[in-house]
């Protein structure tokens, strides 16, 4: 076999090497390790090699290369890009806010789209992954989570992994949630209760600050949000 051959060492074990010069140099390809690659496979990997050096390139030059792409994707990978957003948001959050957020990222977008390109998911990827949830009659929870989605969309953009945001398409393609309106409290003895519950609420800042300003203004909570802004 020209130029292919097996390079037996004690601590490294049997290797399967390609001499091939370039460049007017000389130099050797790592083919892999003996018996885990066989004579066959040894053989058609140093066929890809030859092919490439018959084309101007060198096949280490170009295995570095396909390292660095490949390395620079999971980098810019959905998965990796929300996991980054979920540790920049989480000191601003609840314990529980957080949990709740990486579970559903975990269980139900990761599995389908955490390992693409964050710049390469279509709207119609998504929305295919929040009708899973939608099947299982879990309207508010795809809601949450196309919610959650537009927010890693946004950081990518901000860091420069992707161009625009899939889930802005979505808008109004999913299933309307059933709003539940509930009685006011308007008896005194159960008034205190609520003010208690309010008051000892540990969530984040902004909706304590709400809460602790509702009863001072008695306006609508959609009322209350536009006047935080």
């Amino acid at each position: 076999e020209k130029g292919l051959y097996l390079e037996i060492s004690a601590k490294a074990g049997k290797w399967w090497r390609l001499k091939y010069r370039f460049g007017g140099k000389e130099k050797r390809l790592s083919l892999g390790i003996y018996p885990e690659i066989s004579l066959k496979q040894a053989r058609d990997r140093r066929d890809e090699a030859r092919k490439l050096l018959a084309n101007g390139l060198d096949p280490n030059q170009q295995r570095q290369a396909e390292k660095i792409t490949k390395e620079q994707l999971e980098k810019d990978s959905f998965e990796s890009v929300a996991r980054e957003w979920h540790r920049k948001q989480e000191p601003t959050w609840s314990p529980k806010h957080a949990e709740t957020v990486i579970r559903r990222l975990e269980s139900i977008v990761f599995p389908w789209l955490g390992s693409k390109p964050v710049s390469e998911i279509t709207a119609p990827e998504l929305l295919n992954t929040l009708r899973l949830i939608e099947e299982q009659g879990a309207i508010e929870t795809a809601h949450r989570v196309l919610s959650i989605c537009r927010q890693v969309f946004r950081y990518g953009i901000a860091t420069a992994r992707a161009q625009r945001d899939p889930a802005a398409d979505l808008r109004g393609a999913l299933s309307p949630v059933k709003t539940q309106h509930f009685a006011a409290v308007t008896e005194p003895e159960k008034l205190a209760p609520l003010l208690r519950a309010m008051d000892g609420y540990k969530g984040t800042l902004v909706v304590r600050c709400a809460l602790r300003l509702a009863p001072l203004v008695f306006v609508r909570p959609g009322e209350l949000r536009k006047a935080e802004w």
